[in-house]
């Protein structure tokens, strides 16, 4: 019994640790999120600096898992290549392991002071950065306090009877420990937490040195899977990275393995006063390898994984495939609530279409193939069909069995539909016939005006995924977020085209011929943004948010 309590205590410590860690990424996404994409799209330009942008965000964001899905969907989008994808996930590995070598040091002395600043920003911020700031603070202050709490729960460990038959087993059988780091870090779903639990149980003479550092090659490779299994419902090309990233750590943690059973640790690690350090450094050393090792072949890692996840040979009927069944349910027109509920589904599905019009749109600047773009044509017609379907769908709800609340709802989602089938429109008969005219007349973009347009492209993607949470959460501080970044993407198209001006005025032979298609494919940009941003107007009139007019 004393043991069950004690294990309880332990698993509380440890998801206490995990929601704390969540609540720094948070808030960390909400104060700069976009920013931190931007920065990590502009340092792909060698894989050192994408290495170092990925380390950074994973230090930010305690998260080196966060980093691989940014670095899938940037991959996925054409933004970036594999090898630089990769060298991104490889810093970012690091960054993570250098949190853990921070929070390992005991800094409970500061818990209170970070609590009592993080609650008063929390509570009394009144803007949206004080209050995540607050977030923030107070969320460190939680994973001090997990921490605290794992090693009161891990004293009485060493008492136990039972576990140092477990240990000494696992010490017979590093692969059985190295397997286990594997699955532990799978369950916690998080390596930061599941390296910090090892070395508070070396930290305690609960497991020996020898077994924290297999479990922690387990737990790097763990947390490769964890990148793969939340990337499998990406395209082929976004999965390539956490696959890439989970070759190198499987071939690593391998050899550092077989190295653990072969040679004998020294007298100074195993008799160490302090052995939890080793474990910290160890976990630390092992991602320094990784990084050194495989970023100058992330070009040869390249070629293999594209010939192992290569894209299946779809048609054009099979790239835009999508769900033909429609969410409207006519059986509930005389439940508003319902009815709304299914309207609101069937938005999510129209929206679905339009991702897929919207995604590969760019790539048609570059090879444009007529059957393809017929293809995406054939979806703005379904577009239409689902805009036109929701339309009437709304007006023959109930009015008798509807609320003022429900009348202002249904208009808000009309008018979304509305928005959505003109992002439909924008990019079948404006951006396809920009891209069409630029292969037709073999034109071509400068190289930063290409890249520039890719930058505001990902950023309207990113947007729209915001603006459907928007749409479902009715969130105000993400409402907030959203217009924000509307303003921040009108800077950006702003400055992409006084950028492109100079190229102009400087001579450059490609900006000159392709200056209007350049400059038309940026408003449209802009334009689709702006019609995301839409969704968030009748929240933030709501709460009181939004001026009523820009007029002094």
């Amino acid at each position: 019994m004393q043991l069950l309590f004690l294990l309880i205590n332990l698993a509380g410590a440890a998801v206490l640790l995990l929601w704390a860690v969540r609540m720094v990424r948070k808030g960390v996404e909400q104060i700069n999120g976009g920013a931190m994409r931007r920065m990590v799209r502009r340092a792909t330009v060698g894989r050192i600096r994408a290495a170092a942008s990925g380390g950074l965000v994973a230090m930010l964001l305690q998260s080196s898992t966060a980093v691989a899905l940014l670095a899938a969907g940037f991959v996925s989008s054409g933004v970036v290549s594999v090898a630089q994808g990769l060298s991104m996930l490889l810093g970012a590995d690091l960054g993570s392991a250098l949190v853990v070598q921070v929070l390992s040091f005991d800094l409970s002395w500061l818990m209170p002071v970070l609590l009592l600043m993080g609650g008063l920003l929390y509570l009394s911020g009144k803007r949206r950065v004080v209050v995540q700031a607050g977030r923030i603070v107070f969320g460190i202050a939680l994973v001090l306090l997990s921490l605290k709490l794992m090693r009161d729960a891990t004293i009485p460990l060493r008492e136990s009877e039972f576990l140092p038959i477990v240990a000494t087993y696992l010490n017979n059988d590093l692969v059985a420990s190295f397997l286990l780091g594997v699955f532990f870090t799978w369950l916690l779903h998080s390596s930061v937490a599941a390296v910090l639990l090892t070395a508070m149980l070396v930290s305690q003479s609960v497991l020996p040195v020898s077994v924290g550092l297999a479990l922690v090659l387990g737990c790097n490779l763990g947390s490769g899977l964890i990148a793969v299994s939340l990337a499998r419902n990406l395209d082929a090309s976004g999965r390539r990275v956490p696959v890439a990233n989970l070759f190198c750590r499987a071939v690593a943690a391998i050899v550092a393995l077989v190295l653990l059973r072969t040679l004998a640790l020294p007298a100074f690690v195993t008799a160490s006063e302090n052995p939890a350090q080793w474990i910290v450094l160890g976990h630390v050393l092992f991602n320094v390898g990784v990084l050194c090792v495989f970023l100058p072949a992330a070009g040869l890692i390249e070629k293999l994984i594209c010939a192992l996840v290569a894209d299946p040979a779809a048609s054009a009927e099979g790239e835009f495939a999508f769900n033909r069944s429609s969410a409207l349910d006519t059986g509930v027109l005389h439940l508003p609530k319902l009815g709304l509920a299914s309207a609101t589904r069937e938005l999510l599905r129209m929206s679905d279409m339009v991702e897929l019009m919207l995604r590969p749109v760019m790539e048609y600047y570059d090879h444009y193939d007529a059957q393809r773009a017929s293809g995406l044509k054939a979806l703005d017609v379904e577009v239409n069909k689902a805009h036109r379907s929701i339309k009437l769908y709304l007006a023959d709800l109930s009015d008798s069995e509807m609320s003022q609340e429900d009348i202002n709802h249904s208009v808000e989602l009309s008018n979304f539909a509305i928005d959505l089938e003109a992002v439909g429109d924008i990019v079948s008969k404006s951006m396809l016939d920009l891209a069409r005219a630029k292969h037709d007349n073999k034109l071509a973009f400068s190289e930063p005006g290409r890249d520039e347009l890719l930058e505001l492209h990902q950023q309207v993607l990113t947007n729209m995924r915001l603006a459907l949470n928007v749409l479902v959460s009715g969130d105000r501080i993400s409402a907030r977020q959203l217009v924000e970044e509307k303003e921040r993407l009108r800077v950006q198209e702003r400055k992409s085209n006084v950028k492109h001006l100079r190229r102009l005025r400087a001579g450059a032979i490609d900006s000159i011929e392709s200056s209007n298609i350049h400059l038309d494919t940026a408003r449209a940009l802009r334009q689709i943004n702006s019609l995301f941003a839409s969704v968030a107007y009748p929240i933030l009139s709501q709460t009181g948010d939004l001026l009523e007019s820009r007029l002094a």
